[in-house]
Protein backbone atom coordinates (compact mmCIF):
# COMPACT_ATOMS: atom_id res chain seq x y z
CA UNK A 1 0.00 0.00 0.00
CA UNK A 2 2.66 2.61 0.68
CA UNK A 3 4.31 1.66 -2.83
CA UNK A 4 1.05 2.64 -4.16
CA UNK A 5 0.69 5.91 -2.67
CA UNK A 6 4.42 6.90 -3.60
CA UNK A 7 3.94 5.97 -7.13
CA UNK A 8 0.33 7.80 -6.97
CA UNK A 9 2.46 10.87 -5.64
CA UNK A 10 4.96 10.72 -8.54
CA UNK A 11 3.15 10.29 -11.28
CA UNK A 12 0.78 13.48 -9.82
CA UNK A 13 3.70 15.18 -9.31
CA UNK A 14 5.23 14.55 -12.63
CA UNK A 15 2.04 15.53 -14.38
CA UNK A 16 1.50 18.95 -12.57
CA UNK A 17 5.11 20.09 -13.15
CA UNK A 18 4.12 19.86 -16.90
CA UNK A 19 1.61 21.62 -16.12
CA UNK A 20 3.30 24.25 -14.38
CA UNK A 21 6.50 24.28 -17.16
CA UNK A 22 4.37 24.95 -19.71
CA UNK A 23 2.15 27.33 -18.21
CA UNK A 24 5.20 29.35 -17.60
CA UNK A 25 6.24 29.44 -21.16
CA UNK A 26 2.72 30.09 -22.27
CA UNK A 27 2.95 33.69 -19.96
CA UNK A 28 6.02 34.48 -21.04
CA UNK A 29 5.56 34.22 -24.71
CA UNK A 30 2.29 36.17 -24.24
CA UNK A 31 4.90 38.33 -22.71
CA UNK A 32 7.06 38.77 -25.25
CA UNK A 33 10.13 36.86 -24.56
CA UNK A 34 10.90 33.65 -27.08
CA UNK A 35 12.42 30.44 -24.88
CA UNK A 36 13.44 27.52 -26.26
CA UNK A 37 14.53 24.74 -24.39
CA UNK A 38 16.65 21.81 -25.58
CA UNK A 39 15.86 18.31 -24.81
CA UNK A 40 18.24 18.03 -21.98
CA UNK A 41 17.33 21.32 -20.49
CA UNK A 42 13.96 20.23 -20.39
CA UNK A 43 14.21 16.68 -18.17
CA UNK A 44 16.24 18.63 -15.68
CA UNK A 45 13.64 21.42 -15.18
CA UNK A 46 11.26 18.72 -15.73
CA UNK A 47 12.98 16.79 -12.93
CA UNK A 48 13.64 19.53 -10.00
CA UNK A 49 10.38 20.69 -10.60
CA UNK A 50 8.38 17.13 -9.51
CA UNK A 51 10.97 17.49 -6.81
CA UNK A 52 9.49 20.62 -5.84
CA UNK A 53 5.86 19.43 -6.27
CA UNK A 54 6.08 16.81 -4.18
CA UNK A 55 7.90 18.27 -1.71
CA UNK A 56 4.59 20.81 -1.45
CA UNK A 57 2.62 17.46 -1.07
CA UNK A 58 4.49 16.31 2.14
CA UNK A 59 3.60 19.79 3.72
Amino acid sequence: MKYLSGLINLIVSLIVSTIIIYAINIIASFAGADYSFSNGEVFVIWILMAILVNNCFNK
